[in-house]
């Protein structure tokens, strides 16, 4: 369905995420991988959505002037943010541990951001979902860690994995979301371009 709709476009997607490619592939779109270096810091006064706003942006704008007419830069980024705090991926295994041990029998957001840049123009939204987890014993999260080895994710976990099966009691909002893309807001987005 999108294919027709963006026949005239090129969708380059600046993601090294295997969830998130496999999320373009999913959605039936033709699209081809750039990847750059960028080193994601942000000013310490942003708070939420406002971090992963600017990432997204900042991911996108290292490719200013690369870009031809016909092409459609894709960036996102993805935060866990529970009691005022960002949480990105963890540093190491001790690390992970303390982040679910945090999140256990709390309820946090999964924030995403997704920017699309033309030469033309560049437009960023958001996506929050909110995650509950039950509580979370010391042995599960053991388990998980080195069964799992979740240390690439924001928040030490990936929905889609055995800690989420287990461990995840309510979702509110786009579960594809959680796992780093908003698809539904990304389909309509590319679906009433040009409208």
């Amino acid at each position: 369905m999108l294919k027709e709709k963006l026949e005239n476009f090129k969708i380059i997607l600046a993601s090294g995420s295997p969830r998130r490619q496999q999320f373009f592939i999913d959605l039936d779109l033709d699209f081809e991988i750039r990847l750059k270096q960028i080193e994601e810091i942000y000013p310490d006064h942003l708070k939420a959505h406002e971090i992963t706003d600017y990432l997204a942006i900042l991911k996108a704008n290292a490719f200013e002037g690369e870009l031809f007419e016909n092409e459609i830069l894709v960036t996102s980024d993805t935060i866990v943010w529970h009691k005022n705090k960002a949480l990105g991926k963890p540093k190491d295994y001790d690390d992970a541990f303390q982040i679910l041990k945090t999140l256990s029998n709390e309820t946090h957001e999964v924030i995403t951001s997704v920017c699309f840049k033309t030469i033309k123009k560049t437009t960023v939204f958001n996506e929050i979902t909110k995650v509950t987890f039950s509580n979370l014993s010391d042995d599960s999260i053991h388990y998980y860690l080195k069964n799992y080895k979740p240390f690439d994710k924001a928040g030490a976990y990936g929905i889609q994995d055995w800690i989420g099966f287990i461990g995840v009691s309510k979702i509110e909002g786009s579960y594809t979301n959680v796992m780093g893309m908003p698809t539904n807001k990304v389909f309509n987005y590319l679906l009433n371009l040009n409208k």
